[in-house]
């Protein structure tokens, strides 16, 4: 489904900011790949792209791998902006240059759906999801392109169904120099965990596309060049377990169809160890990865936060249910949290031996708007308006000891002997229960180049000139003797990464929270490869939070 425009055709410029730095977004790994430059294709704007009349010109630009030029700019007669909060000081920038243009900006995504008052300066605010606001947006275009004489602020009120959602238009993006893929089957999740804005901002009640539009955005995708995983950015990939269990099929039977060339990762509240139906049939479809908001091993603080779906089952139970179907478990973990006690960061570092997770993003709390806690802490009178922070909350612990907790964690968790002797566990308990397909397309020339290309590159950057190269020769010769090559790569693309951000947090380097809008850190953002030298879809123009929730290859 396209929207109309009645009046003309016009020219679109969509332009996504670049990420800060950040832990998931795996800048690191990305010399060590075969060109990748940005972490995920933005759904966000690539959807509102494809809603767009037929006729209207549309030119896609993502900062992470490009920066628009005064090119760019005079070929446009408006501009779409999309982004997170992380990406505020980004979003405001792009403004400001189609400004000096003279160019209407229209900014959408889940933060000005937030706060729309963190963007005085767009022309066109749309605050929601796809829908009528969009089709007036269009319109007005359509009639005058010009900038309006004063800020307009168009809300959603008749979203538009998901299953007649068009495929995110992955052809205007160099789909081949992206880390992931991302594909989104259900928006809304129905728990309300008190730090999560997905409720406030999408709903309770999932909405679903159809098997058909997911099989088809999966077809555009390999069209386009991707290749390795696809994440599917779901808010929780069981919301709605009836629906999941409608997919499931569908996925196998495409995974069979094209030769099991693509892995998936996805999303999910950790009950989902509970559901073997849904287990079994995520292994024979090839999920690889999957993310659970543990956030704490401390069960009075998953009370507290109203996260108790997270103790149906033990959570080192619930970890090797999920290693048992082959799947690897990477976590999101919160400290700050008013249960924290000083002994807290300990017994993190220990669950994490004994839970055998790689990969757990260790985040600062940060409240944000449109949660149960920024509400609570407004109340308190403990919401601090600080940029120079690592986080707005006054946490109950000294503020320094939970940030210097944050750092000692992080460059303890990721020490490389550690790390890699995690991943040595995943490798002997955990991969060889996927299933092991062998087919034709994925031994194409193409893989094999690629995957020749990564060898060489980790042999060259981290097994020659890697200050960890000890560490790693002890891992890579007992993958090359076994012939684990494909573990070898996957394995030390994401570990490369983890080990150096966390030397950079450890030191002090970047901000404790990946949502916090330290003014420091806009001169550390991941910039394009070629100026170095010179983180919700149905949401307008959105993009999923790759900050907090990261899932490897």
């Amino acid at each position: 489904m396209r929207g109309v425009g009645q009046h003309g055709v016009r020219r679109i410029l969509c332009v996504f900011p670049r990420y800060t730095s950040s832990f998931g977004t795996f800048e690191h790994a990305y010399p060590l790949t075969g060109g990748v430059q940005a972490f995920m294709p933005p759904q966000g704007l690539l959807l509102i792209a494809a809603y767009l009349p037929a006729d209207w010109k549309v030119r896609f630009i993502d900062e992470n791998i490009r920066f628009a030029t005064d090119e760019d700019f005079e070929w446009a007669e408006a501009v779409f902006v999309s982004g997170m909060h992380i990406q505020r000081q980004q979003m405001n920038d792009i403004c400001r240059r189609a400004h000096a243009f003279n160019l209407s900006v229209a900014l959408g995504g889940p933060s000005v759906s937030a706060c729309p008052d963190y963007y005085p300066s767009f022309d066109y605010l749309h605050v929601g999801e796809l829908g009528d606001a969009t089709d007036e947006l269009i319109e007005r275009l359509a009639r005058d392109p010009a900038r309006p004489a004063a800020q307009v602020v168009l809300k959603t009120a008749d979203r538009l169904d998901m299953d007649k959602f068009p495929i995110p238009a992955y052809e205007l993006a160099d789909i081949k120099h992206y880390f992931l893929g991302s594909i989104q089957y259900s928006s809304g999740c129905p728990y309300q965990c008190e730090f999560c804005d997905i409720p406030g901002l999408y709903g309770r009640n999932p909405r679903l596309k159809t098997p058909g539009q997911i099989t088809r955005e999966l077809d555009k995708l390999l069209e386009c060049g991707i290749s390795g995983s696809v994440y599917f950015v779901d808010d929780n990939f069981i919301g709605n377990r009836k629906a999941a269990l409608e997919l499931l099929p569908h996925l196998i039977e495409w995974q069979k169809k094209t030769g099991y060339v693509l892995r998936f990762s996805c999303e999910a509240t950790l009950n989902i160890a509970k559901r073997p139906e849904i287990l079994s049939q995520m292994r024979e479809a090839f999920f690889a990865t999957i993310f659970c908001g543990i956030e704490t091993p401390d069960p009075v603080a998953l009370k507290a936060m109203h996260k108790d779906h997270n103790m149906m089952v033990p959570i080192m139970e619930a970890i090797r249910t999920l290693n048992d179907y082959g799947m690897e478990v990477v976590s999101g973990i919160i400290l700050g949290l008013d249960t924290d006690k000083p002994e807290t960061g300990e017994h993190l570092l220990e669950f994490i031996d004994h839970s055998r997770i790689p990969l757990l993003t260790i985040n600062l709390l940060q409240a944000l708007p449109k949660t149960p806690l920024w509400d609570r802490l407004k109340r308190e009178n403990r919401l601090i308006e600080d940029d120079s922070r690592d986080s707005n909350v006054d946490f109950r612990l000294p503020y320094d000891h939970v940030v210097a907790t944050w750092r000692d964690c992080m460059g303890r968790a990721y020490e490389p002997e550690k790390l890699l002797e995690r991943y040595e566990y995943q490798i002997r308990e955990t991969y060889p229960k996927r299933i092991q397909p062998r087919t034709r397309q994925q031994r194409s020339w193409r893989n094999i180049k690629l995957g020749l290309t990564m060898l060489r590159n980790i042999f060259w950057k981290v097994g020659a000139r890697g200050d960890y190269r000890r560490v790693f020769w002890k891992f890579a010769l007992r993958r090359l003797a076994r012939g684990e090559i494909e573990y070898l790569i996957s394995s030390v693309l994401v570990a490369h990464h983890l080990i150096m951000f966390a030397r950079s947090a450890s030191r002090g380097k970047t901000n404790a929270s990946y949502y916090s809008l330290k003014l420091r850190e806009s001169a550390e953002t991941a910039v394009p490869t070629e100026h170095k030298a010179a983180a919700t879809v149905p949401t307008l123009l959105a993009d999923r939070p790759s900050g907090q929730r990261v899932t490897p290859v």
